[in-house]
């Protein structure tokens, strides 16, 4: 059970290590980077929030652990870019029934 939960961990701190570089890059319009900021406290909280739960659940020194192993192991390389969806080609896909399953 720790370590599901610890995977869960990884998982969050993996997305807020993606979601801040994605933030910051230059590439964003200010709207993107602000919705960006808004997904990236979100992310933040439900870190807290996971830490917090798993300190309950399997005693603080566990959690605290749990949660250094976490941020010495999970690593993001640097060239990987955040899956950019164009909203436009997500809804021609919808409204033509394409599955964009490759069959």
């Amino acid at each position: 059970m720790l370590a599901y939960e610890t995977e869960e961990l990884a998982a969050l701190r993996f997305s807020i290590i993606l979601t801040a570089r994605w933030e910051a890059s230059d590439d964003e319009d200010p709207q993107q980077r602000t919705e960006l900021r808004a997904d990236l406290s979100l992310l933040r909280r439900h870190y807290g929030d996971k830490i917090d739960e798993m300190a309950m659940t399997f005693g603080v020194e566990e959690a605290m652990k749990a949660k250094d192993e976490v941020e010495r192991t999970v690593v993001v390389p640097r060239d990987m870019k955040p899956l950019i969806i164009h909203r436009e080609e997500q809804l021609r896909s919808e409204d033509s029934g394409d599955t964009e399953y490759g069959l």
